[in-house]
C-alpha cells in the first residue's frame, strides 16, 4: 500500500470509529431515558445488543458505574431490579437467567455467572471449550455484596442479606442472613429492628 492509500485507508477508519462510538452512546443513552436508569460510561459486553433484543431489562432508577460489564450467550436474559446499583468492574455473565431484585447493591469487583468453562477435552486449551450452565441465578431483593463477591450457577440468595467481602457464594442462601467465606457460609441472621 502505498502512503497516500495509507493515509487515505487510516482517516477512514477513524471517522468510522469515531461515528460508530457516538452512535453506540446515543443509544445507550437512549435506552437509558426510556427505561429511567443510569448509565456511566464506558460499560462492556453486550449491552446495546441485548437491550436491543429484550434480554436484558434493567429496572428504573438503576445505576451502573464505568467497567460494569453485562455479557449474556444466545438465549440468556439478565433481569436487574428497580434501585440497584452496580459499582465499578461488576461483571454479569448469563448463559441463562441471571435475576436481581430491587434495591441490590454490589460494591467493586463483584462477579455473578449461571455456568461454568468446560474443561473435560485434555486435548482442547480450557478456553476453546465454551461454557456449561450450572442453572439459573436468583438474587433477593435489598441485598448487599461486598468487594470482591462471586456469585456461580444455580444459586439464590434471599431478600435482605449481607455478603461479606471476597465471598465465594455457592449454595443458597435464606432471607436475612449475614454470610462470608469462601465458600459462603451463613454468619449469623440479621435482627431487623421495629
Amino acid at each position: 500500500m502505498s502512503p497516500a492509500q495509507w493515509r487515505t485507508w487510516w482517516v477512514k477508519r477513524r471517522w468510522y470509529e469515531r461515528n460508530s462510538r457516538l452512535r453506540r452512546r446515543w443509544r445507550l443513552r437512549r435506552h437509558a431515558a426510556r427505561g429511567g436508569f443510569y448509565i456511566r460510561e464506558p460499560v462492556e459486553g453486550e449491552l446495546l445488543e441485548a437491550l436491543d433484543s429484550g434480554r436484558l431489562e434493567i429496572g428504573r432508577d438503576t445505576l451502573l458505574e464505568p467497567g460494569c460489564w453485562l455479557t449474556l450467550g444466545p438465549q440468556a436474559r439478565i433481569r436487574i431490579g428497580d434501585g440497584c446499583f452496580l459499582n465499578r468492574e461488576t461483571m454479569l455473565a448469563a448463559v441463562e437467567l441471571i435475576e436481581i431484585g430491587d434495591h441490590v447493591m454490589f460494591a467493586n469487583h463483584c462477579f455473578v455467572g449461571d455456568s461454568d468453562h468446560r474443561y473435560d477435552d485434555p486435548s482442547k486449551p480450557v478456553t476453546w471449550q465454551g461454557f456449561e450452565p450450572k442453572g439459573p441465578v436468583r438474587i433477593g431483593d435489598n441485598c448487599w455484596l461486598g468487594v470482591g463477591c462471586v456469585v456461580t450457577g444455580d444459586v439464590t440468595i434471599g431478600e435482605r442479606c449481607v455478603i461479606g467481602s471476597n465471598s465465594v457464594v455457592t449454595r443458597d442462601l435464606p432471607s436475612g442472613v449475614i454470610a462470608a467465606g469462601a465458600p459462603a457460609k451463613v454468619i449469623r441472621e440479621i435482627e431487623f429492628r421495629g
